[in-house]
């Protein structure tokens, strides 16, 4: 009796894991979802801080030293080419020129006199009725008044030049800022201060400086190398965010870039250009500047699908038998929801994009292709 309970024991016992193993064997493929690796040309937008300028800034400065006497424009509004901006006291330049012109009439007075005692003495010597040393003296005395004139006639261009400059006109067509001296202020001794600065700003220029990493990255991308050769106003592909986050209408281009990196700061200077016919943008604005950098062919996946431990980056492979492999891969730039892969993985292989923390290496698992519907427009 005892034996025949515990055969049925032991057949109860059989039974059920033999159930629980068939039911272990019957059990559902985890289903996950899946895209396919896609292998495309990108382009990833990277700003960098920069400053504007017009595309003519000129200071303007006194070149003789006396009192300011008259301003003639309105502070902060558009100057004329050649426009009158400022007056000196020019006095004793008008009294330095009548001088000049006295000394200058003076010589003439003297050349006239010594030309006159040439041409006397030159016939004279000819009948030798003086000797030749008096037609010598009468020579030199002749040059030297000549050379007198000449000086003189000098001195008074110079003298005129120097009354000029009590005048100071606008250089160039653009918006005039506000003045930093006022009449009756001393201007022009040394060092020379600046009194106001004439900015043509229909068109500006942009500078910011490049890390050379970052510059190395840019110009080895195929397409960008292009924006560094030379100036070329066709190729405007750089963009200009304001401070208020809107983006200006033009694009720009660079037309600058310097010889060399800055060894204090590991920086190289670049210069761009940009249309600014409504003259919104002034001098002096921080804005950021937005330069292109393309990936051509490059693989591409979601962020979705990549595990980072530690610096090291990871996804879900599933291959064509749906087992699921767990496998490094080297990470590039990111853009938006993408990033792209500089080794690990290759055009059409599908990785997985959700439920990546419930699957695990060398598992069998049910996948669903989707397709991945990314926000990164330039694709």
């Amino acid at each position: 009796m005892i034996k025949t309970k515990t055969i049925l024991f032991l057949l109860i016992i059989f039974s059920i894991i033999s159930c629980s193993q068939q039911e272990q064997k019957q059990m559902p493929l985890q289903e996950v979802k899946v895209v396919e690796v896609l292998q495309d040309s990108i382009v990833n937008k990277v700003d960098f801080v920069a400053q504007v300028y017009g595309y003519q800034d000129i200071s303007i400065r006194a070149r003789v030293s006396g009192f300011l006497e008259g301003i003639h424009f309105n502070e902060g509004f558009p100057v004329k080419k050649g426009q009158l901006l400022y007056t000196i006291d020019d006095q004793p330049f008008q009294a330095e020129v009548a001088a000049m012109q006295s000394l200058l009439a003076e010589a003439k007075s003297f050349y006239a006199k010594a030309q006159s005692d040439l041409n006397r003495y030159k016939p004279l010597a000819e009948s030798n009725a003086v000797s030749q040393a008096d037609l010598d003296a009468a020579q030199v005395q002749f040059e030297a008044a000549e050379a007198q004139v000449q000086a003189a006639e000098a001195n008074l261009e110079i003298s005129k030049i120097q009354l000029s400059y009590c005048k100071i006109y606008s250089p160039i067509n653009g918006i005039i800022g506000k003045s930093l001296a006022e009449i009756g202020e001393l201007v022009g001794q040394m060092p020379l201060v600046v009194l106001n600065t004439v900015s043509m700003i229909d068109q500006i220029q942009v500078e910011f400086f490049l890390p050379e990493n970052q510059y190395l990255q840019i110009v080895q991308r195929t397409g960008s190398d292009v924006m560094f050769e030379k100036p070329d106003p066709t190729n405007k592909r750089i963009e200009l965010i304001l401070a208020d986050g809107s983006i200006h209408d033009h694009k720009g281009y660079v037309i600058f870039v310097d010889r060399g990196v800055d060894s204090n700061t590991g920086t190289i200077l670049i210069q761009t250009q940009f249309e600014n016919p409504d003259r919104l943008i002034r001098p002096g604005q921080f804005a950021n500047i937005r330069i292109p950098v393309i990936f051509n062919d490059a693989i591409i996946i979601p962020q979705r699908c990549v595990k980072e431990l530690q610096g090291q980056y990871s996804v879900f492979v599933v291959g064509a038998d749906n087992v699921v492999e767990n496998r490094q891969i080297s990470a590039g730039a990111k853009i938006g929801d993408l990033l792209v892969v500089s080794e690990g993985l290759n055009k059409g292989e599908k990785i997985i994009i959700d439920g990546i923390q419930k699957v695990k290496n060398g598992v069998s698992v049910n996948p669903t292709l989707i397709e991945f519907e990314s926000q990164v427009a330039s694709l």
